[in-house]
């Protein structure tokens, strides 16, 4: 086995730390547009492993897209909170919007009440009684005043996710307030708010927030955290805490792909962080080249566990990500199109007179690791807008008229018409 470094030289992301293992309830009360009676959750039923492998597949797809314009910068994020929270739009969707969205996600295959069902089953499938972490998801619908929406949308997304449901007055300053106060509520303070403003086309948020807090199944001993180097992807240095200790860990190492990986338990066991670390000749980049759902789970049935010194940095990561380019760049173009987008589920659009459309996926996520364990929380914001409508243009009273040669800048004729 090669020789355990006591200091770190590369650190990657955690995959799946809170993305791909949590999912729990967890809401505030809210004004709702439905009865109350119709706000009780389903009873739980069994995982779908097809969404649970879509939502692997898309969190590795949507990671990879990030990463290509940000190669050597901190990242992290919440696929699960963006699956849930576009999942919760996709209820709403209709012909090639709907398959776009679909297709992206890794959901083709499935009808709109087996993605239901599947995201109802994984919710109720993933809660732990886990006394060292606590989980929570909150999903909420934030409707404008007026608005036509259709209620098997909204009751859909109220069975089957457990959102709440508002309608406020968007052009009231405490309706900003209100929706980031939720936010703040429902990340612990992780996340103080998702919002900078709302702008007049906006006439839903669609928003999903998850909070996670893990305590090591084995804590480190903070008199042994010490500084150390960690080796920095441009070529420098950098002194960090570094916390270390001896223990049985899941542990796999791969020589011949040149990187080694440890899982290090919260609690009982049942979640984990994975840490894969690229040997000294090898980088990260080249690691994540080749990172992808089918050697991910080929890799995570060979750890063995094992003595092994651990030496990881603590650290703190605040990552804000506008979502609008990768998604389409995956395959939602049409989502986000305001002439093409069919969300003809979601509300009545003939009495509203407008197209409805994605007009921004905003993605907060923060984690801190330390001694005693992780905190992590994610939001996912999603906000529908409306076409504006194009303006009217009826000759049906005195107008006056020129023609004029554009290129000479010359008027050839001028009137008025008052009487055609």
């Amino acid at each position: 086995m090669k020789k355990k470094q006591t200091a770190a030289e590369t650190f990657l992301y955690v995959i799946g730390l809170v993305s791909l293992l949590i999912l729990c309830t967890g809401c505030n009360n809210l004004s709702a547009l439905l009865p109350d009676d119709r706000q009780n959750e389903p009873e739980p039923v069994s995982i779908d492993t097809n969404v649970v492998t879509a939502n692997t597949r898309f969190g590795f797809d949507l990671f990879n897209e990030i990463r290509q314009t940000e190669e050597n910068k901190n990242i992290f994020i919440s696929p699960l909170s963006v699956s849930i929270a576009l999942a919760m739009a996709l209820n709403g969707a209709a012909g090639e919007t709907e398959q776009a969205m679909t297709n992206t996600m890794h959901l083709q295959g499935l009808d709109a009440e087996s993605i239901n069902v599947g995201y109802a089953g994984l919710r109720g499938a993933l809660q732990t009684s886990d006394p060292k972490v606590t989980l929570t998801i909150a999903n909420s619908l934030w409707a404008r005043q007026g608005v036509p929406f259709k209620q098997d949308f909204l009751q859909r997304n109220t069975e089957y996710f457990g959102a709440e449901i508002a309608t406020l007055d968007f052009m009231d300053p405490n309706t900003l307030i209100t929706i980031n106060q939720w936010v703040n509520t429902n990340t612990n303070g992780k996340i103080p708010k998702i919002l900078d403003e709302i702008n007049a086309d906006l006439v839903l948020f669609l928003i999903n927030a998850i909070y996670f807090k893990g305590t090591w199944q084995t804590e480190f001993d903070p008199a042994h955290t010490r500084d150390g180097t960690f080796h920095l992807a441009t070529g420098g240095e950098k002194q960090v805490p570094m916390m270390t200790r001896s223990g049985d860990y899941p542990y796999y190492e791969n020589y011949e792909e040149k990187f080694q990986a440890i899982s290090i338990p919260y609690g009982d066991g049942r979640m984990s962080m994975y840490v894969f670390l690229p040997y000294r000749e090898s980088d990260l980049n080249a690691f994540l080249e080749g990172l992808n759902t089918e050697n991910w789970e080929n890799r995570i049935s060979q750890f063995r566990e094992q003595e092994i010194f651990l030496s990881i940095p603590k650290f703190k990561l605040e990552y804000e990500k506008t979502l609008n380019n990768p998604l389409q760049s995956l395959g939602m173009e049409i989502a986000f199109a305001a002439g093409l987008a069919d969300f003809s589920r979601m509300a009545d659009l003939d009495r509203l007179g407008k197209n409805l459309y994605i007009g921004e996926v905003l993605h907060k996520a923060v984690i801190e690791v330390n001694e005693e364990g992780s905190e992590a929380a994610a939001v996912t914001s999603i906000g529908i807008r409306a076409t504006s409508a194009p303006p009217e243009f009826i000759a049906n009273r005195p107008f006056f008229f020129a023609i004029r040669d554009n290129e000479t800048e010359t008027i050839l004729f001028m009137g008025t018409v008052v009487d055609p």
